[in-house]
């Protein structure tokens, strides 16, 4: 079971909590530029829909908060290309 993403500023990376331990996702931040780094979740839980929960959950905060992403991680570019309602987001 996952939980929400949240933001943990001191480590620049949204964090999401599983049963089989951390997933994050590692960025940096220019002003309202958020440029995603990289992805991982728990070799465990691989392949199991949870790097999407947690993508989903950066690209929905990073819409709350009026950002546009910059998606160095190929994992999240793969995301918002099958995903085009995030788009938007884009720098």
């Amino acid at each position: 079971m996952a939980s929400a993403v949240r933001d943990n500023p001191a480590q620049n990376q949204f964090e999401m909590d599983t049963d089989a331990g951390l997933a994050f996702a590692r960025y940096r931040r220019d002003g309202a530029i958020l440029t995603v780094l990289h992805t991982e979740v728990p070799r465990a839980i691989e392949g199991r829909g949870f790097g999407g929960r947690l993508v989903r959950g950066v690209l929905d905060i990073a819409r709350e908060r009026g950002d546009k992403v910059v998606p160095l991680c190929g994992f999240v570019r793969a995301f918002i290309a099958r995903n085009p309602a995030y788009a938007d987001l884009l720098k």
